[in-house]
């Protein structure tokens, strides 16, 4: 039977001599070196779990990157209806960042939600209109109706007249 079990660091340094048949204060070292032993290993696993938490950090702020409009963007769209001399802070561009972003992902998320009932996988421009009207912002769902409809005929002509082109390149 072994009486002294003696535990060293991979240092060498002396870490526990336990000695089962040892007094209770040995036992006692044997025990505070077990709990330490075990306090370290829930530090590592702490530590992986807050490493885990700063990628899930990480990963969650590119996800709101993603979600949010540039605010360069942002900040430009706002100048358009400001006199030229006026400034904006960058709280006011982050807000309103903050508000068209979110404004966007609901009426977005209705007009998804009527595609996945009519089991289409393709928003279009008729969906956001609907979407618009049916959360109650007709004020925005009529300009951007007849904004679709002149968007859509400009198209038609600039397709029609890009064929024209191509057709009589091929035969000059």
């Amino acid at each position: 039977m072994v009486d002294n079990i003696t535990s060293y660091s991979n240092s060498g340094r002396l870490l526990a001599n336990h000695n089962p048949n040892a007094t209770s204060s040995s036992q006692q070292h044997h025990e505070n070196y077990c709990h330490k032993i075990h306090h370290q290993s829930s530090n590592i696993e702490h530590e992986d779990y807050a490493n885990h938490e700063l990628e899930d950090q990480a990963s969650a702020a590119i996800k709101e990157q993603d979600r949010l409009l540039p605010i360069a963007n942002v900040g430009r769209i706002m100048k358009q209806i400001l006199p030229s001399n006026a400034k904006i802070s960058k709280e006011a561009k982050e807000t309103m960042q903050e508000c068209v972003s979110e404004f966007i992902s609901f009426v977005t998320g209705e007009a998804s939600d009527k595609c996945h009932k009519e089991k289409r996988k393709t928003v279009n421009g008729d969906d956001i209109c609907w979407a618009l009207s049916s959360l109650g912002f007709d004020d925005y769902a009529d300009p951007l109706k007849r904004y679709l409809h002149r968007y859509r005929e400009f198209e038609g002509e600039r397709v029609a007249n890009h064929n024209k082109e191509r057709e009589n390149n091929s035969h000059g």
